[in-house]
């Protein structure tokens, strides 16, 4: 079954470029791609999780050094917006290309990197230690998803899938009445979450939904390589995990910041 991601459909479109269809990855067959030595990229032309592993180390390590610059700066709101409306459209442009491009996903690196330094600040501001709370939670919930995605404990099926859209459409219609309320005026003054009780509940689903859906972006990789997708895929590859850690750290700084509150 084809990713439900958009990032990961273009993998799927490279690997039919290829000659190959995408087809399911047995667990013996899962085992054997991470285990097994990764084969050079550059004589075999197909990505592997070596591959993988460098883009998405390299796109972080960007992603830090724009955020850090942009806390030690103190930057005002306004990078705040080039920030995030920057990764947007670049986020929109990598997610939708046919073509690969390098470059653009390290801008969009850049640029989440720059919008999440200016934000990060101002919570650690408001919520002093916030921040380090946040990111130890992120890569105890990236660590404890990838374990149990290796171990075979959760096992991507076409149901799982049509489940977690189903139920990640529930949280979008919530997450909307609860910003609808909030500027109405209704709740116990949480901001846009301000719906008595709602606002803890969308944060627990929030970082919930980012967590199952690293297992997706996790699924949807495994599929690629054993696919034989293209080298070049690994930067998409990385630019679709970026993506997924970024909102799973938003939701746990949101979380936090809300159970702050609540005390």
């Amino acid at each position: 079954m084809e990713s439900t991601n958009p990032v990961f459909k273009r993998g799927y479109a490279a690997m039919g470029n290829r000659g190959t269809t995408a087809t399911a990855v047995s667990p013996e067959a899962l085992e054997e791609i991470y285990n097994a030595p990764a084969a050079s990229s550059m004589r075999t032309g197909r990505m592997t999780i070596d591959d993988v592993v460098i883009r998405t180390s390299m796109l972080f390590a960007v992603l830090v050094v724009a955020g850090g610059l942009a806390w030690k700066l103190n930057l005002s709101a306004g990078f705040l917006f080039v920030g995030f409306v920057g990764a947007l459209i670049l986020g929109m442009v990598n997610s939708f290309s046919a073509k690969v491009r390098p470059a653009l996903v390290i801008a969009y690196a850049a640029f989440e990197g720059l919008g999440l330094g200016v934000l990060s600040h101002y919570y650690n501001t408001a919520y002093p230690g916030i921040v380090s709370q946040a990111v130890l939670g992120t890569l105890a919930a990236f660590a404890g998803v990838l374990i149990a995605y290796r171990s075979k404990k959760v096992q991507v099926t076409p149901r799982f899938q049509r489940a977690m859209m189903g139920a990640l459409v529930g949280y979008m219609v919530l997450g909307l009445v609860s910003m609808v309320a909030g500027f109405a005026g209704v709740g116990n003054g949480a901001g846009f979450y301000g719906v008595s009780g709602l606002g803890l509940l969308l944060a627990v689903a929030g970082v919930a939904f980012a967590s199952f859906f690293l297992i997706l972006d996790f699924d949807q990789i495994s599929k690629m390589i054993a696919n034989g997708a293209p080298h070049e895929e690994s930067w998409r590859a990385g630019f679709g995990l970026m993506v997924t850690v970024v909102w799973l750290y938003m939701e746990i700084l949101r979380l936090i910041s809300i159970l702050r509150d609540s005390r």
